[in-house]
């Protein structure tokens, strides 16, 4: 028998037997009313790209990010839809792509003086769901801390708790949870200076100190304070400098910044993994670790070069199943909530662009895509797709610049010193290469040679038939998920309001009683509808996930709201039976 053919059959029984051994570890289906479902953790840096032990930067040290590592399974090929957190948060949240929903600008709500455009919202199709809306459908209970700015407001419904304070420890005993923890240390504004002033987020709540979490959790007026983040990092380290920055005293600075707020969420992660090992739930628990988008530095966040979409992905199993494993496939955004529902048992829902990649066999992608559009009050145009080894990418506006001068990038002390050896002329020719005044309608890079994507090749012969290739899938992604760059914004919002010069609303819920059983719905085709019941006067802060009739109480109050994703909500509607 062939070689290749033996190679490639003991490869399928070697998956086959993963996804069998993970079905039943860790996904759930209806079915299998018998088995408890897996919590699952998600794990959520800001502004990171793979500078990590695990992914071969020694720099520093990352002691709990380290371990995930070492008791799970790596993926070196993750990729987000965009270079900026807004968009990718929507892929992530809808498992679709940003551009195909409205939600490639960066931001919708805001800029709106720059832009002479009214405040809009995404909008998804009707059949499509936030990924927690799902998984409270199938039982979780869902949390978020505390990042919301998916490009449209969440239904009320969208989670059991959402802010600061959410934590699993407050669900119901019998329920499982998914988790959303969103680490801010190493966000962009993490470089600023002052250095080291934050406001008190969400990790403070997941802190190692049992004090503080219980004061924290029971004084919301500890939202405002102020703290200085620990120095974890000796100054005088040797930090790589990627070339397209000058090696000057202010950039290494900033690069000291970049790892010293790594190694404070790593601290802060081992807090949060501390906690769950405290609750008896790290090995019922699948954790997801990874980045919301690439690095913080000029010439990463923003971009669709690696350095701005590449990430780190770790997942950690129940009894550290394939420990150490390094999985290559290629793995987008759009992947990571058929995925997670799949291991629990959903099948991926039609409507989403992803697939699950941990029980998908043999079949993995041939290609990652994402898009780069406004960013604040400036407005590019930009694609690209990758397959493992080449990128391409497509500048629809090549007669413009592509540095584009976000006031918000350019509080960050190595900007301003690009900006100023710009104009004093003393940038190196790689350096100077953000800074063209107008661009290449194509570019073409080999990621393995050339992994900082500086060399060019589309105008190389020798690689015209992967220029070609890749061109022609771009053109195949942009069909299927009907993304067309040449539309102006001003378009977008006419097409996403259908025509309208207001933001759609949903209809008012209907409420009606039958055989002493409450039924509730909504005109608008897509609306979720989310309701509370007041009971001797309390009234609860979370939502109600509407799916079946239920029976009110006696004397009790009923307060109702629908929405649409991409819609304003419905009125509020107010009910009771009074006996």
């Amino acid at each position: 028998m062939n070689f290749n053919v033996i190679k490639a059959l003991v490869l399928f029984l070697s998956y086959l037997l993963i996804s069998l051994v993970s079905i039943e570890a860790n996904a759930v289906t209806e079915k299998d009313k018998g088995e408890k479902k897996p919590n699952i953790l998600w794990l959520v840096l800001e502004d990171m790209s793979p500078i990590l032990p695990a992914y071969g930067d020694n720099t520093i040290s990352t002691p709990n990010i380290s371990l995930l590592a070492e008791e799970g399974v790596k993926y070196t090929n993750v990729y987000s839809t965009s270079g900026v957190c807004a968009p990718s948060r929507a892929a992530l949240a809808l498992g679709m792509y940003p551009s195909s929903v409205g939600a490639n600008h960066m931001r919708t709500t805001s800029n709106t003086d720059e832009t002479g455009l009214p405040k809009y919202a995404a909008v998804p199709p009707p059949e499509a769901k936030m990924l927690s809306q799902y998984m409270r459908e199938l039982g979780y209970y869902t949390t978020n801390n505390y990042k919301t700015d998916y490009q449209f407001e969440a239904p009320k419904n969208a989670w059991h708790e959402s802010g600061v304070y959410a934590h699993w420890r407050n669900r119901p005993a019998d329920k499982p949870f998914f988790a959303v923890v969103n680490f801010t240390t190493t966000h962009e504004s993490g470089l600023f200076e002052p250095y080291g002033i934050r406001e008190i987020e969400s990790r403070h709540y997941f802190s190692d100190d049992p004090a503080r979490i219980a004061t924290l959790s029971t004084n919301p007026n500890h939202k405002t304070n102020q703290l200085n983040t620990p120095i974890h990092v000796p100054k005088n380290l040797d930090f790589p400098i990627p070339p397209y920055l000058p090696d000057t005293p202010l950039v290494r600075r900033d690069l000291w910044k970049m790892y010293n707020n790594l190694a404070e969420t790593d601290r802060q992660i081992g807090a949060v993994l501390e906690q769950l090992k405290q609750d008896g739930l790290l090995d019922s628990t699948i954790i997801f670790f990874y980045s919301d988008h690439g690095g913080p530095l000029p010439r990463q966040k923003r971009l669709v070069y690696d350095s701005g979409l590449k990430v780190p992905l770790i997942i950690r199993f129940p009894n550290k199943h394939r420990a150490g494993e390094v999985d290559d496939q290629l793995i987008s955004f759009v992947d990571f909530a058929p995925t997670t529902l799949k291991l629990i048992g959903m099948e991926t829902p039609t409507h989403m662009h992803g697939r699950d990649f941990i029980q998908n066999g043999l079949i993995q992608r041939e290609y990652v895509h994402a898009a780069a559009d406004r960013f604040d009050g400036f407005t590019d145009v930009i694609r690209a797709v990758k397959n493992k080894r080449f990128k391409y990418i497509r500048n629809y506006r090549p007669e413009q610049a592509y540095y584009l001068p976000v006031a918000y990038r350019e509080k960050i002390p190595s900007m301003q010193e690009l900006l100023r050896l710009r104009d004093a002329e003393k940038l190196s020719s790689i350096q100077a290469q953000w800074f063209r005044q107008t661009k290449q309608p194509e570019e073409l890079f080999d990621t393995f040679k050339d992994p900082h994507e500086l060399n060019n090749l589309a105008s190389n012969p020798r690689y015209a038939k992967t220029l070609k290739v890749l061109s022609e899938e771009m053109d195949r992604w942009l069909e299927e998920v009907a993304d067309d760059p040449s539309m102006a914004e001003k378009e977008l919002i006419s097409q996403l309001w259908k025509g309208s010069e207001t933001q759609p609303k949903t209809a008012n819920p209907v409420i009606k009683t039958n055989q002493g059983k409450i039924y509730l719905s909504a005109a608008t085709q897509g609306a979720s509808i989310s309701y509370k019941i007041i009971k001797n006067n309390y009234e609860p802060v979370a939502w109600q996930l509407y799916v079946k009739p239920f029976v009110l109480p006696e004397r009790a109050q009923l307060k109702v709201v629908a929405q649409r994703i991409g819609y304003l909500e419905s009125e509020l509607k107010s009910f009771s039976i009074n006996n």
